[in-house]
Formats: structure tokens, C-alpha cells, sequence
């Protein structure tokens, strides 16, 4: 080949490479002119003001379901396997005519108002008072899991194998430096970026409940990302609306409350015996034998946390957080009860103890009932329509009298046999009574709302545990007390409480078990 003639070639293929366009001159074309295409930064250029705060912000109609925000935000913080702290979910909707779907990526919300943040026992969570971004101080956590029940959107994630909760923190030391979160670099649609929101539009916002279709209602934590699309209004649901599946059955938990309700309850029955002339061999036996129900369930409680040496950390949370309150009440029930039963024995212990025998005694019931009212208010704080303040407070009062009835039953078995029978009358009237209206309630929920879903748990999933439960109750409350009301036995009645509480941990087991979640969208496989 000529010199000339490779010259020319040589040029040519100069002038065509010319010719392609790199990757900045191909971002430019495919944006330039296109309706809305305004290129936007993914993340803002300064920091928030006052009243401001950093936020996620979603175009639905750019996220195409593919995950790679999930890959991305995995691979960048080392997550464990199966934890995730962003997730993809599904909306459908809209006519036979016109279907309409929606993917939907989300993580924590970075929520105004954090319920993570105020259910906290020990303060394990803070709202940068400059970014807004929410944080978990893992070190500080005990892994009560308390902030899962208490989060609508299901943000944060419990590890077991650390013991301890962790959650999204929207990549806050890459924010710091100028790079963009993992999530948001991720994306190959730009569907997620980082804006900045004022606090007040974000409470305007909840108030008019425009958040998101299938997700929790925003006016309880303020939710601050902003979902948005070009496309017609319609109507959208969550593709898992209608799955069913237990929840956690938390087992520590099922036996602290149902322990704790009958100590409260045995202490409450030798107080009324105490008014009632009752000997004072039936009242001691009744408050050492609810002494040492409340040790067992304060033994069993830790068994509940990842990290249970760190538990006496509870006092920080004390001014927000029920739990907090809660475990300050049992301790102060356990030590007023271990008081008042000492007192009991005045030969054994100091004069001053044995002299305040009333003083702990109305300080046990008073802490006791406390007690009950703090465990009632630790579900009714997650605004949970199975666990509000009115439904959680019946079962949680009808434990407390009909396991203090039924103790007292069995302890009056032994040394006072005349009031047996009313004893077991009164057995036999509460337990027919809550038996009746968790039937109720399970009939009811065949047709309404999200009752729906814990009928139709109960009477399959859970159909071993429900017959159980039922059981249980009534041959502990209906069939053994009446037997007693014929022939009183102390095995009976021996029998009866244990059936009855066995009965009452299957409640609870199922209260844990068929709670309907509370989280975004999801389903997407």
C-alpha cells in the first residue's frame, strides 16, 4: 500500500472516530428537548436551611423494578444476607379497560416526627437537628426491637447475629463529602435522588394524606420522601394487600406479659381477701407465690434482647418511651412485692419492714396495676388497629383478673374450702366472658376490614395454636370449676390455674402472631 493511500485511510478513520459522541455529548442529545427533561442534580448543592432537612425523593414512572438501588445500598454498607434496608415493592390498580401498575423503591423515610426515635428505651436513635437524616447509634443499641413494632414503614431491620437493630441513614457520610448515597448512584434511571423539603410542606402533605397509595397514612411520624409521577391519578393497592402469613411470635414477650398480668392479679385477689376478713395464711401464700411469678417473668424478660447486659440503660428513654416506663414499673412492682411478702413473715425480718406491711402492699398494687397499664400502652403507642388502647386493655385486664381469680381459687382449695365455690363461680363467669369475646371478634372479622386477615390466620396457619387456646380456657375456666362446685379438690383447682394460664399464653402467642403488619408496599419477588 502507498504512503499516500495510508494517509488517506489513516485520516479517514480519524474523522470517523471524530464522529462518535462520548458519553457526556450522548446525555446531552438524549436529554435535549425532551418534555421535563431539565437535567437536576441527584443530590442538593448546600445544605438545608432552618425548618428544612434532607429527603428522598422517587419518580415512580422512571423506577422500572430492578432492584439495583437494593444491590447497590447491600454491596455499600455490608449488610448481612436477607437484611435489607431499601426494598422494591408493587402497586396495581386502575380498570379492566385501563390496568395500571406502579414499582415502587423505598427505605426509611427520615420521618419528621420519628416514632423510632420517641419509642426508643434507651435513645439508640437521633434527628441530625441540621440534615434531619435519622440515625441508629448501633453501640447504644440493646435489640429490644421495639422501633419495628413502632415504625409504620417497617424501616428498621433486627440482626441476629449482631443482636442489635440498624437502619438506613441515607449514606450520610458520602452525603458529607459530595457523593451521591449509594441508592441514588445506583439507579440507572436517576429514579431516586436527594432533595431538600421544608418540615411545614411535609405536615401539609400528611394532612391531606398525599403520601403514597398502600402505604401506612403519614400523620402519625410526618414521612418526608416524596413520591411523584406525570401520570393520571388512579386508583392504586398494594400488590400484598391481601397476603396472609404469621408474624413474630415473640415468645419472651408472650410470657413476661401473661406472668406479669398474674402476679398482678394473685396480689390484687390477697389484697381484696385482706378486706374481706381472709386469713392472713391464704393472703401470705398468695403474695409469696405472686413474688415468685414475677421473678420468673423479670428472669425471662432479658431473654427478649440481643444485647441484654446493656438493658439498664431503660432510664434514658423514660420521658418518650413506654417500654422504658414499663420496665421501670416491673421493677418497682418486684421490689415493692418482695417487701410487702417479707413483711408478711415479722418474726424473720426487721421491725421497720414488718411495721410497713399496709405501706408495701398499696404500693405493689399500685405499681402492679401500673404494670398493666404501661404493657397496655407499649402495643397502643404502635397504632395498630389489633393492638389500640381499647382491645389491647380487655385483654390484657381480663388476664389480670381471671388468672388473680384463678389463683386464689387454687390457693383457697387448701385453707378455705366454705369460698370455693364463689371462687369458682367467678372463674367460670370471666373466662365464658373473654372466651365469648375473642369468639366474637373472630367471627366479626369474616366480613370487616383487616380483621379479615387474623380470621382467616386463625382458622388455618394457626389453626393448631387457636384450638388450643380455646381449649385450654374452657376446660380450665368452664369445666373444672365446675366440677369444684360440686366436689372442691385441690388437684382441681391445681389443674384449673394451669390450664387457664396455659390458655392465656396461646392468647398472647396469637396476639404476637396474627397482628397485621404495618409496612410499605411489597410483594415484588
Amino acid at each position: 500500500m502507498s504512503e499516500p493511500v495510508a494517509a488517506s485511510l489513516l485520516l479517514a478513520n480519524l474523522l470517523r472516530e471524530q464522529q462518535i459522541p462520548t458519553a457526556v455529548e450522548r446525555f446531552a442529545r438524549h436529554h435535549h428537548g425532551a418534555p421535563g427533561s431539565t437535567y437536576r442534580d441527584p443530590r442538593p448543592l448546600g445544605r438545608p436551611g432552618p425548618g428544612q432537612q434532607y429527603a428522598f425523593e422517587v419518580d415512580l414512572d422512571a423506577c422500572t423494578g430492578c432492584k439495583a438501588c437494593v444491590a447497590a445500598c447491600h454491596s455499600l454498607n455490608g449488610l448481612d444476607e436477607g437484611e435489607l434496608w431499601r426494598t422494591v415493592g408493587l402497586l396495581h390498580g386502575g380498570t379492566s379497560e385501563e390496568p395500571a401498575q406502579r414499582t415502587v423503591t423505598t427505605s426509611c423515610h427520615h420521618c419528621v416526627d420519628p416514632a423510632c426515635l420517641s419509642g426508643c428505651p434507651v435513645r439508640a436513635y437521633e434527628k441530625d437537628p441540621v440534615t434531619g437524616i435519622v440515625r441508629h447509634l448501633d453501640d447504644q443499641c440493646i435489640g429490644c426491637q421495639y422501633c419495628t413494632l413502632m415504625c409504620p414503614y417497617d424501616a428498621p431491620e433486627y440482626s441476629p447475629s449482631r443482636g442489635i437493630v440498624r437502619k438506613c441513614d441515607m449514606s450520610s457520610d458520602r452525603l458529607a463529602v459530595g457523593e451521591d448515597p449509594a441508592c441514588v448512584g445506583g439507579c440507572p434511571n436517576q429514579a431516586i435522588r436527594i432533595r431538600v423539603v421544608d418540615q411545614i410542606e411535609v405536615l401539609q402533605r400528611a394532612r391531606e394524606d398525599a403520601f403514597l397509595a398502600g402505604a401506612p397514612t403519614p400523620d402519625h411520624t410526618l414521612p418526608t420522601t416524596v413520591y411523584r409521577s406525570a401520570r393520571p391519578a388512579v386508583a392504586l393497592v398494594a400488590a400484598d394487600l391481601h397476603a396472609v402469613g404469621p408474624e413474630h411470635g415473640h415468645l419472651p414477650l408472650v410470657f413476661v406479659l401473661v406472668l406479669t398480668q398474674l402476679a398482678v392479679g394473685a396480689l390484687l385477689a390477697a389484697a381484696l381477701g385482706r378486706l374481706l376478713g381472709a386469713g392472713e395464711g391464704w393472703s401470705r401464700a398468695e403474695v409469696v407465690g405472686a413474688l415468685g411469678v414475677a421473678v420468673v417473668a423479670m428472669t425471662v424478660s432479658p431473654l427478649h434482647l440481643g444485647r441484654p447486659l446493656h438493658a439498664w440503660r431503660f432510664f434514658l428513654g423514660l420521658p418518650t418511651s413506654w417500654l422504658s416506663r414499663e420496665i421501670l414499673a416491673l421493677s418497682l412492682f418486684a421490689g415493692a412485692l418482695a417487701a410487702d411478702a417479707a413483711s408478711r413473715f415479722p418474726e424473720r425480718v426487721p421491725s421497720l419492714l414488718a411495721a410497713g406491711r399496709s405501706l408495701w402492699e398499696g404500693a405493689a398494687a399500685v405499681t402492679g396495676v401500673a404494670l398493666v397499664g404501661c404493657s397496655v400502652m407499649v402495643y397502643a403507642a404502635t397504632r395498630r388497629a389489633h393492638w389500640r388502647a381499647t382491645l389491647t386493655a380487655a385483654r390484657f385486664l381480663g388476664t389480670t383478673a381471671l388468672l388473680g381469680v384463678a389463683s386464689a381459687l387454687a390457693t383457697t382449695v387448701f385453707l378455705h374450702g366454705a369460698a370455693v365455690r364463689l371462687l369458682a363461680l367467678a372463674t367460670m363467669l370471666l373466662a365464658a366472658a373473654k372466651l365469648a369475646g375473642e369468639a366474637a371478634a373472630l367471627r366479626r372479622g369474616r366480613e370487616h376490614g383487616t380483621s379479615r386477615r387474623i380470621a382467616a390466620l386463625m382458622t388455618s396457619a394457626l389453626r393448631g395454636p387457636t384450638l388450643g387456646r380455646f381449649g385450654c380456657g374452657a376446660f380450665g375456666g368452664l369445666f373444672l370449676p365446675a366440677l369444684l362446685l360440686v366436689a372442691p379438690a385441690p388437684p382441681i383447682a391445681i389443674v384449673a390455674l394451669a390450664s387457664l394460664l396455659a390458655g392465656e399464653l396461646g392468647e398472647r402467642f396469637l396476639f404476637f402472631k396474627t397482628a397485621p403488619p404495618s409496612r410499605m408496599p411489597g410483594a415484588l419477588p
